[in-house]
C-alpha cells in the first residue's frame, strides 16, 4: 500500500473515521474515489478500527454457458446515448454494447472500469485517468485516451443536451450568453480536458470536485465511438459484451455476444429485451408463462403476484429512488414560495408510502435527499402541518383556496397512485389539483414544459449528485426551471469538500432551502426490486436498476 499513502486526503479520511464522524463503508466509497484500490480501501478500514472489514462476497464467478435471456423492458428510443432520459429503460439497452469509463457497484464504490486507475491532486483539481491497455472496440480498433476525451467534450456541448452538465457545470462549465442573448454553457479552460497520451487523459477543474469518477458513471456517460457522431443504433461499434442486432421501437430489441469482447468469454449467447407496455398484469403474465425470464425491475403493484410465483427469485436493494411532484416557479400559482411549501405541508409522506409503495419504501422530507446518501443531513422534521399550509396560502392570497393542474405518465403505476394520494390528502387544506394522466411516450416528450407534473428519478450514489442535476441553475434536467443563487454557490462548494461532516453541514443548508424555496413535492422513496427466474445466474439488483449482461448465465 506504498503508493496509497500518497494519495490526498487519505490521512483525512482516516481520521474521520477513527474519530467515528465516518463508519468504514463511506470511508471506503471516498476513499477509492480518490484513486485507492478498493481492496487496499476496505483493508485499511478495518486496520483503523480493529476489525477486519471484507468487500461483500462476490456473485457466482463460474456461469453457465450459452442461451438467450428475455428481460421485461420498455424498449424505448436508444438513438441518443449522450443525451438519454431513462437509466433503466434506453440505457439498459446500449449498456450491452457500450461501455464506462468507471463503475459505482451495488455498494457505491467506484471501481475501474475502461479507466485501470485514477490519481486527484491535492488542491481536488486536477484527476489523471489510466485507459486500461488493450481494449478494443467491436470492429477491431484500439480504446484509446482520445476517444475518451471526445466522448466528455460532447456531452458537455449544451448543443447536445445531456444532463452530464449538471453533474459537472460547478466545475468545468461556465455560463457565457450565447447569440440569440439566451444563457448557455461553455467549457471553462481550453485545457480542461486534456489528452496527456494515447492511454491517459486529464480533467482540470476550476473548483475542486470529490466526485469525478462517480459521475463517469452516470448513464448518459456512455462511451461512444466518435466516428457514428453521437448516434447508436443496429450495429453500433462499442467495447461492450454484446452487439444491437435488431431494434423495433416498442416492442423489442436482440443483441447477440461479442465474441472477441475485451473482458473475456461472454456466457450468454445473446439478450432479448421485450417492451411489456404500460399495463403491468402484461409483464406479470409473461414471467408466469416463462416468456420472460425476468423483469429489469419491478413495481410495487406487482410484487404479490411475482411473489407467489415458485419459479421466481426476489431481488432488492435500498436506494434513493423517487418520484417527485415538481412545480415550475415561472408559472401561476407555484411562482409564490409560500404555494409550494403550502402544498409540501399538505402531504402525509407515511400515508403515501403505505398506499403507493404498499410499504416498500420509507416517508421522503422534500428535499430530495436520501437516507441510502453517505451525505445525507438529518435535519429537524417537516410534519404534516395543513392548518399551517392553509395560513400560508392566505398569506400568499389565496384565502379560500388553490387549484391547479397535475399531469402524471401511466407508465410507472405507483407514481400515478402516489399522485392520486397526494391530491386527496392537498383537499385538506384547500389545494384542488385536477390529475390529467398522459401515457409515459407523450409525457416525457413535454416533462420539462408543464406547470406541474410527477417524475421519476433514479437512485444517485450521492445527495449532491441528486441536487446537481435536477435543481442547479440553467442544466439540461432541471425540468422545474429553479432557480437560486445561495443554492448554486453551497452546491459548488459542498462538490469539493471531502470532510464529510462538514458536507453534510452544506446539505444541511441545500435540504432547507427545498424545503422552504424549493420547487417540488416529494413524499416517498421506493425500495427498488425485481424478479427473476431461478435459472438465471450471476444477477444482482443495482440501486439504479442498471442490467449488465455480461455479468450473467442462464441456465437451460
Amino acid at each position: 500500500m506504498s503508493n496509497d499513502k500518497k494519495i490526498p486526503h487519505i490521512d483525512k479520511l482516516s481520521r474521520q473515521l477513527a474519530d467515528k464522524t465516518m463508519d468504514r463503508r463511506e470511508f471506503v466509497r471516498y476513499a477509492a474515489l480518490l484513486g485507492m484500490a478498493a481492496p487496499a480501501a476496505y483493508a485499511l478500514a478495518g486496520s483503523i478500527t480493529g476489525e477486519p472489514f471484507a468487500p461483500p462476497a462476490s456473485a457466482q464467478t463460474t456461469l453457465p454457458k450459452g442461451g438467450i435471456l428475455r428481460i421485461g423492458n420498455r424498449v424505448k428510443e436508444i438513438k441518443s446515448p449522450h443525451s438519454y432520459s431513462w437509466g433503466g429503460y434506453d440505457s439498459n439497452m446500449s449498456r450491452q454494447v457500450l461501455e464506462y469509463l468507471t463503475y459505482t457497484d451495488i455498494d457505491g464504490v467506484t471501481k475501474p472500469y475502461l479507466c485501470e486507475s485514477w490519481t486527484v491532486s491535492d488542491d481536488l483539481k486536477t484527476w489523471t485517468f489510466k485507459i486500461r491497455k488493450g481494449i478494443k472496440w467491436r470492429k477491431g480498433s484500439d480504446f484509446t485516451a482520445e476517444h475518451a476525451v471526445w466522448n466528455l467534450k460532447r456531452v458537455l456541448d449544451p448543443a447536445v443536451g445531456s444532463s452530464m452538465i449538471g453533474l459537472m457545470k460547478g466545475y468545468l462549465l461556465n455560463e457565457k450568453t450565447g447569440a440569440d442573448g439566451k444563457a448557455t454553457t461553455e467549457i471553462w479552460a481550453p485545457n480542461a480536458i486534456e489528452i496527456v497520451d494515447p492511454l491517459t487523459f486529464r480533467i482540470n477543474c476550476k473548483v475542486p470536485q470529490v466526485a469525478v469518477p462517480e459521475h463517469l458513471f452516470h448513464y448518459p456517460m456512455a462511451i461512444m465511438h466518435p466516428s457514428e457522431n453521437g448516434v447508436f443504433g443496429v450495429g453500433s461499434d462499442g467495447t461492450g459484451a454484446f452487439e444491437l442486432t435488431e431494434f423495433e421501437l416498442g416492442k423489442k430489441a436482440v443483441f447477440k455476444k461479442n465474441p472477441n469482447y475485451w473482458g473475456g468469454a461472454v456466457a450468454l449467447d445473446g439478450m432479448e429485451h421485450i417492451d411489456t407496455g404500460d399495463d403491468p398484469t402484461a409483464a406479470i403474465a409473461a414471467l408466469a408463462s416463462k416468456q420472460l425470464h425476468g423483469l429489469v425491475f419491478a413495481d410495487p403493484i406487482q410484487y404479490e403476484a411475482l411473489k407467489a410465483q415458485p419459479h421466481l427469485a426476489f431481488y432488492d436493494v435500498a436506494t434513493a429512488e423517487t418520484a417527485v411532484m415538481r412545480m415550475r416557479p415561472d408559472a401561476k400559482p407555484f411562482d409564490n414560495p409560500k404555494v409550494r411549501k403550502a402544498l409540501r405541508l399538505a402531504s402525509d409522506p407515511a400515508a403515501t408510502v403505505k398506499i403507493a409503495l404498499q410499504g416498500l419504501g420509507l416517508g421522503g422530507e422534500h428535499h430530495h435527499c436520501s437516507p441510502a446518501h453517505p451525505d445525507y443531513a438529518k435535519i429537524a422534521p417537516f410534519p404534516r402541518d395543513v392548518a399551517g399550509a392553509k395560513k400560508l396560502l392566505a398569506e400568499a392570497g389565496f384565502p379560500n383556496g388553490v387549484d391547479g393542474e397535475i399531469f402524471c405518465p401511466t407508465d410507472n403505476p405507483w407514481i400515478q397512485t402516489m399522485v392520486e394520494a397526494s391530491v386527496e390528502q392537498w383537499k385538506e387544506a384547500g389545494i384542488r389539483i385536477k390529475i390529467t394522466l398522459m401515457p409515459g411516450a407523450q409525457y416525457w416528450d413535454v416533462w420539462t414544459k408543464v406547470p406541474f407534473g410527477a417524475t421519476i428519478w433514479y437512485h444517485r450514489p450521492l445527495s449532491i449528485m441528486c441536487l446537481g442535476l435536477a435543481y442547479r441553475t440553467g442544466v439540461p434536467w432541471n425540468e422545474s426551471g429553479y432557480s437560486n443563487k445561495e443554492f448554486d454557490e453551497i452546491l459548488t462548494v459542498a462538490e469539493g469538500t471531502v470532510d464529510l461532516a462538514k458536507r453534510k453541514e452544506l446539505v444541511a443548508k441545500l435540504e432547507k432551502i427545498m424545503q422552504d424555496d424549493g420547487p417540488i413535492v416529494q413524499p416517498i422513496f421506493r425500495s427498488t426490486f425485481t424478479f427473476m427466474d431461478k435459472k438465471v445466474k450471476g444477477f444482482t439488483m443495482h440501486p439504479t436498476n442498471y442490467l449488465f449482461g455480461w455479468k450473467i448465465g442462464l441456465e437451460a
